[in-house]
């Protein structure tokens, strides 16, 4: 199966949502607790090392980063959240620039909610969960760093997990490996529904 995500490229990148690309087409987001994979998952699904930046400091990246995969479709890396060393104010700003991006952006259609399989369903993942779940977002739980875990642990863990929200509609939960390149295609069939849903709507 190819995968089109390859083709993605850095659009822009923007401190709040008065800077984000018109409100038109169709965006993905990426979120996640600092820490948890997250510029590394979009790093192996475009297959480019660099693409998304892997601070050596979590939490220091507080901008949202498009990227875009053509004229409709965009992937956008939100600010690493969660982490204790990032000031209060930088922390309420973030919590305030989420809250207004899910409020008031009509061409975000799909969500993956990265966790450390080791960690899942912190209070901030709980939170952002939470925000996909008022705004009718479908949403992709992403386990990631799964080799850090033997199988029937991981196993495990994805099966608490989806115990966990299996009440809730429109939600994915799946294992993830950077390292070991494992869960890429169920990965990249869930983003080729959510962009076809919505294109063909």
């Amino acid at each position: 199966m190819q995968n089109s995500y390859r083709k993605a490229k850095f659009l822009l990148s923007c401190p709040s949502l008065k800077g984000c690309p018109d409100d038109n087409g169709y965006e993905v987001i990426f979120a996640g607790r600092s820490n948890a994979g997250k510029s590394s998952a979009i790093n192996t699904l475009t297959e480019q090392k660099k693409l998304a930046k892997v601070s050596r400091t979590p939490g220091r990246t507080q901008h949202l980063v498009f990227f875009e995969l053509d004229e409709q479709r965009r992937l956008v890396d939100l600010p690493g959240y969660g982490y204790a060393k990032v000031p209060d104010a930088v922390k309420q700003k973030w919590n305030q620039n989420m809250s207004e991006y899910f409020d008031n952006r009509n061409c975000l259609k799909g969500a993956i909610l990265v966790m450390d399989c080791r960690h899942p369903l912190k209070p901030f993942d709980e939170m952002m969960l939470q925000w996909c779940i008022n705004n009718d977002v479908d949403t992709n739980i992403l386990l990631t760093k799964s080799d850090k875990l033997k199988k029937g642990a991981a196993s495990s863990t994805k099966l608490a997990v989806k115990n966990t929200v299996k009440d809730i509609p429109n939600i994915n939960v799946q294992l993830f490996s950077s390292l070991k390149k494992e869960g890429v295609s169920e990965l990249c069939q869930y983003l080729d529904k959510i962009f076809e849903l919505n294109n063909e709507s």
